[in-house]
């Protein structure tokens, strides 16, 4: 019973980190780049959409913590690659990282249920 009460609060530690991260992230990218005004910002607003895409994502992951964590794992391993994150030490820590460690941390949760750890 402990045990279940600790992966639920871990599970929405990380789920919280996850939308903080994430809010973060989009608001960058719909700010940074735009002319200033509301128009620049709505002219700007895609590219913000692979950030809004991550929000189902973690969506996906509060329901689904176990699947969630695999997905987070392989979208923070792609986004090394995409962002060549290993020439960017701060995008490296920045955002593959998060995603790899809290993707792991879900993925926890399973066997904090599932064993007496």
């Amino acid at each position: 019973m402990k045990n279940k009460k600790i992966s639920k609060y871990m599970t929405n530690s990380v789920i919280s980190i996850l939308l903080i991260l994430c809010s973060f992230w989009f608001v960058f990218a719909l700010i940074s780049g735009a002319e200033p005004g509301f128009k620049g910002i709505l002219l700007n607003s895609l590219n913000a959409l692979p950030w809004l895409i991550l929000f189902a994502f973690v969506y996906g992951a509060w329901k689904r913590p176990f699947a969630g964590g695999i997905i987070l794992i392989i979208l923070g391993i792609f986004a090394i690659f995409f962002f060549n994150a290993l020439s960017s030490l701060v995008v490296l820590f920045g955002i593959c990282l998060p995603l790899i460690i809290l993707g792991g941390l879900l993925i926890l949760t399973k066997f904090l249920n599932k064993n007496n750890i």
